[in-house]
């Protein structure tokens, strides 16, 4: 599983929790693109969350 090469943000585990209180494990995941960025004058192509994409905190 990819985590964003920016914030470093990975799945995570958690509860799903039923009507009845039913307890099973899930994983939580974020939503990776790839997406090709310029760094120091070389194109790059990076796993990136959703949401350092839509703040533009890889550029």
């Amino acid at each position: 599983m990819a985590s964003c090469d920016i914030c470093g943000k990975a799945k995570c585990v958690g509860n799903h929790v039923s009507h009845a209180n039913n307890k099973v494990k899930r994983e939580l995941r974020p939503n990776i693109r790839r997406k090709k960025i310029s760094v120091a004058g070389t194109v790059k192509t990076v796993s990136i969350c959703t949401r350092c994409l839509r703040s533009g905190n890889y550029q």
